[in-house]
């Protein structure tokens, strides 16, 4: 099973047991015991019998609009509901002491992280000790902080020093800034494309589990978001994303061509998202050796497996560890 990245405009229709993408120009068959989750980011039309044949198999479908911004979901119903779970869920977060642990673990792996990609790059010869060394000084705050604002104010100041370096590790920048609301450059149009699409991998893959995605410890729960899908991904954010980015500019496989520029306002066209698409898939199938499994787990499985430690921690099973890049 594997993930399907529809970026043409379209029609999605069932035929008997499969589905048929239809474009103008071609019909496109995907058998619906391939598909794993589905990414739209083109114009699709498609009626409830197709909904209805991609919730029977457990299929969710993740819209992103034409500038690559994530801007909703579909789930089929719940299929792992644990009442006796989410009671702990929510235990968990109004319990100010139980809620900052896990907050705290998913700072210091996030952060953990982020020194693993600098080191890599310092053993390269990159001058990016400074950059590394406030880093460090920084993760010495995460235990001693009082509340998740605390830990999302460090966090923050972990992520300036750390996007400090990306002049000295990227080719060709000069300076950077990281500006979210619209992206304004190539750079922070493809953090954005991929964060955005972490975030619905990790989404999919808390539906494959018991944990209720609304309910999270380091962001705060909101009315219109999956905040526990915020949470994990920071996590993975520099394995994934970061990586991906400087793959991408580094060696070349992105260029100017494939974006379109307008007044402070930087996005990809579709051969662009196609590109980023086709390395980010690469990225989540990309193996690591996991050293208590003692066997090759992609980077998709290890975000799953990061649901299952949670829950553990949550049902008092086993203390919460995050993932951290040796």
């Amino acid at each position: 099973m594997r993930n399907y990245y529809l970026t043409k405009n379209g029609v999605l229709k069932r035929k008997q047991n499969t589905l048929f993408f239809e474009t103008e120009k071609e019909k496109i068959p995907i058998p619906i015991k391939d598909i794993y989750s589905l990414y739209i980011l083109g114009e699709i039309s498609l009626n409830s019998k197709a909904l209805h044949f991609l919730a029977q198999n457990k299929v969710p479908m993740h819209f992103f609009n034409y500038y690559g911004f994530y801007t909703g979901s579909f789930f089929p119903r719940d299929y792992l509901p644990s009442g006796f779970l989410i009671i702990n869920q929510v235990k968990h977060y109004l319990d100010t002491a139980k809620r900052l642990t896990i907050a705290r673990e998913i700072v210091s792996s996030a952060s953990h992280n982020i020194l693993k990609n600098l080191q890599t790059y310092k053993k390269r010869g990159k001058p990016v000790s400074q950059m590394i060394y406030r880093i460090k000084q920084l993760r010495k705050q995460i235990h001693s902080a009082e509340s998740p604002t605390a830990l999302m104010g460090i966090e923050g100041n972990i992520r300036e020093s750390y996007y400090s370096s990306f002049p000295i590790i990227l080719k060709g920048v000069p300076t950077f800034k990281r500006v979210i609301r619209p992206p304004d450059n190539i750079i922070n149009c493809l953090l954005s494309f991929g964060n955005s699409l972490l975030y619905a991998t990790t989404l999919t893959e808390i539906y494959h589990t018991q944990l209720n995605p609304t309910i999270s410890y380091l962001h705060e729960p909101g009315t219109r978001r999956f905040s526990l899908s915020l949470d994990l991904s920071e996590i993975f954010k520099p394995a994934i994303v970061d990586r991906l980015l400087f793959d991408l500019i580094n060696n070349r496989k992105i260029k100017e061509t494939h974006f379109i520029k307008e007044l402070n306002f930087c996005f990809l066209n579709a051969r662009g998202k196609r590109k980023v698409l086709q390395e980010y898939d690469q990225r989540l199938s990309h193996t690591i050796l996991h050293p208590k499994l003692k066997r090759k787990i992609s980077f998709r499985w290890l975000i799953r497996i990061e649901c299952y430690k949670l829950i553990k921690h949550l049902i008092g099973e086993k203390r919460y560890s995050g993932f951290k890049v040796r």
